[in-house]
């Protein structure tokens, strides 16, 4: 096996494994996780409210 033909190999093995994560991460059954994930950084302002009592984040 000469050089290109590894090169090939290789460039297939990327461009497969690009599209496999391409279509993992816009698959419609992971859109309920990743905006949990979205929203993470808002649900610790709703905390620091609850727990000072006064219903507005500081």
């Amino acid at each position: 096996m000469d050089y290109g033909t590894l090169r090939g190999i290789i460039t297939i093995v990327v461009m497969v494994t690009f599209v496999g994560i391409f279509a993992w991460a816009y698959s419609s059954s992971r859109k309920k996780q990743f905006d949990d994930a979205a929203n993470l950084v808002f649900s610790d302002e709703e905390q620091s409210a609850i727990a000072n009592n006064s219903g507005e984040p500081k």
